[in-house]
């Protein structure tokens, strides 16, 4: 690099400190207590550990009687606010277009001079992984039967005929369309915003700097990663516990009623052990070290879910199923507005779909959004707020929609004009077995019913694994890198609070614990629309400011560098002129084993080298 490359890119760096970072001396961590090979945050993280405790303690302690407990607050909760939760989600999205649309769409994550840290192509690639998960796994086939035979009430179509189906495929986007994906942009983009642009740690506190400033290091930043960790943790026990439910059932119906070899039980017992099980296979791949683990499970999972989605795409009846995808998205669209508002209350919804399906949706979304907002913030250096709103909000909701066309349309074909077998094994044995009685219908069910199974269990894997990443990093005041040990813990207690919650209510209970712990969390998120439009606007003022603009002049008096403004003369970008942005990944480690579970896919090697920055790093 030449002496003026190095003098332009520190005058950029320095003002992007000098102008855009707060006044502040503090540093991640910089309480912590290290302590028996843990570095731990003194507040938060045994607060965090007593209130789990307690959790543990009264659901064995209710005995039988949890279960019902469980039912009667998720009906509480989704009949007295599951209106918040709608509002709430609507205003998300509405929050982002706002953001993406309006002059502020222009600004760039990381300042002017920061440059993307992946390609158009590996950023794309890595939100269409992102949308995949135990979650599509679960519903996919499950989701669009339940609607055949109960209709939302929304839709007001006769039960198991075409207008059911495409009944049924436009709800089921609608759950995994454009509003979990608002949830998780707004989580993304704030904590990208206050951890690029004004230097804060990235972690949730961080984001509402604006209201708190310094306090964020106090009780209220405290309470706000409590709760954060709370969301996390149950949304991501939410989807372990479904997996295994799904595992369960998969081993025992492809062993016993598809190959004949083996009678596996089924029930809360063996899904417990199930749970240990792959729980110790996740704390091995914690010990095998990032690249020894994670990244071959990774591997192994990108495989697995296109093998699986080309090979149904190719036996199953491929006419159908692009037929259905075409023509759910058109219900999908046409009535969106309508669905987003809708409550059930006028005229009360008989099936209650809205309390039974989309708040519990919508909270085990925000739940979850922890996760992959911290995942995709972490990728999104270097674009601007338009390019990653609109990235984020569209290119992942379409890939759920061809996952939930290919598996969901065949069950739907097998129903409505196959064998019917599909759904009446669903009827029989209830979810779990969906997928794979929907699998038994075409070529190699056994062997595709196997390879789904596998899939369920490499996504708990790495879920686990990255997820006690995300808790962990919580809990140890945003610091970086944390001892191994630490992740260890946090990653047996995600399967112990899964086990517990299957024990005290089964599938209920799961349920709750994600609408239950979303919900103050959907609070938090509601200000964050707030806090991240006053950050935005002070980016903004600042850029059109004199003493900015004298800044810039500066830097272009200088040889080879290169200011890009956009239409209204505000700068948007400073590079050397001989520089292609998206070339080097200098982030940190930490964030290792999310990158890896997201980044596999599309291409292997090419991907995978560009994020073990995060480890070489």
């Amino acid at each position: 690099m030449s002496e003026n490359e190095d003098a332009a890119g520190e005058m950029s760096d320095g003002l992007q400190v000098e102008l855009f970072h707060p006044e502040s001396d503090r540093e991640p961590g910089d309480t912590n207590i290290q302590k028996w090979g843990f570095d731990i945050h003194p507040v938060v993280f045994p607060v965090a550990l007593v209130v789990i405790a307690l959790f543990i303690a009264v659901t064995l302690g209710m005995g039988d009687s949890a279960s019902a407990a469980y039912t009667w607050l998720f009906n509480t909760v989704g009949d007295t606010f599951g209106w918040f939760y709608l509002l709430a989600v609507n205003l998300f999205i509405v929050t982002l277009l706002f953001f993406a649309l309006s002059k502020y769409g222009k600004i760039k994550i990381g300042g002017v001079e920061a440059e993307k840290e992946f390609s158009d192509f590996s950023w794309m690639a890595m939100l269409f992984s992102a949308g995949m998960g135990i979650g599509l796994m679960f519903f996919s086939v499950s989701e669009p039967l339940y609607y055949l035979q109960t209709v939302p009430s929304f839709f007001g179509a006769e039960a198991e005929t075409g207008a059911a189906a495409s009944a049924a495929m436009a709800q089921t986007f609608f759950h995994w369309g454009f509003h979990p994906w608002a949830i998780y942009g707004l989580v993304g983009l704030g904590l990208a915003f206050f951890s690029f642009n004004r230097g804060l740690p990235l972690t949730f506190r961080s984001i509402f700097w604006p209201l708190l400033g310094d306090k964020i290091y106090g009780w209220p930043g405290h309470v706000i990663d409590l709760v954060t960790v709370f969301a996390t943790l149950f949304g991501l026990s939410t989807s372990l516990g479904l997996g295994v439910a799904q595992v369960n059932t998969g081993l025992s119906y492809v062993g016993g009623d598809m190959l004949g070899v083996a009678n596996i039980p089924t029930g809360t017992i063996p899904q417990v052990a199930l749970i240990a099980g792959i729980t110790l296979i996740a704390t091995m791949s914690v010990a095998a070290g990032l690249d020894g683990g994670v990244k071959r499970l990774s591997t192994l999972n990108l495989y697995l879910m296109f093998a699986l989605l080309g090979f149904l795409l190719i036996v199953g009846p491929t006419v159908y199923i692009f037929g259905s995808w075409v023509e759910g998205l058109g219900a999908y669209f046409g009535n969106i507005l309508a669905l987003s508002f809708f409550t059930g209350t006028l005229g009360q919804a008989a099936n209650g779909t809205p309390t039974a399906w989309t708040v519990f949706y919508w909270g085990w979304w925000i739940a979850w959004s922890p996760f992959v907002g911290m995942f995709i913030a972490r990728i999104s250096k270097g674009r601007s707020v338009r390019e990653f709103i609109m990235g984020v909000l569209f290119l992942p909701s379409l890939f759920s929609t061809l996952w939930l066309s290919t598996f969901g349309g065949s069950a739907l074909f097998n129903s409505l004009e196959g064998s019917g077998a599909a759904i009446a094994t669903y009827n029989e044995l209830g979810q779990t077995v969906a997928m794979f009685a929907m699998l038994e219908q075409f070529p190699l069910g056994a062997l595709s019913g196997i390879i789904a199974t596998l899939l369920v269990i490499t996504f708990f894997v790495t879920s686990s694994d990255s997820g006690s990443l995300v808790i962990d990093h919580l809990t140890s005041g945003g610091k970086h890198d944390v001892p191994k040990a630490q992740r260890i813990f946090w990653a047996v207690t995600e399967g112990a609070v899964a086990s517990i919650l299957l024990v005290g209510g089964g599938l209920t209970a799961l349920q709750t614990a994600s609408i239950t712990t979303g919900l103050p969390f959907a609070v938090i998120l509601c200000l964050m629309c707030y806090t991240v439009y006053q950050g935005l606007r002070n980016e903004y003022q600042i850029l059109e400011s004199e003493e900015f603009a004298e800044s810039i002049q500066d830097l272009t008096n200088q040889d080879e560098v290169e200011v890009v403004t956009s239409g209204d003369e505000m700068v948007t970008d400073i590079s050397n002129s001989d520089e292609a942005p998206g070339s080097d990944w200098h982030g940190p480690d930490w964030l290792h084993s999310i990158e890896i579970k997201f980044s596999n896919v599309f291409f292997h090697w090419e991907l995978i080298a560009a994020a073990g920055y995060f480890v070489s790093s």
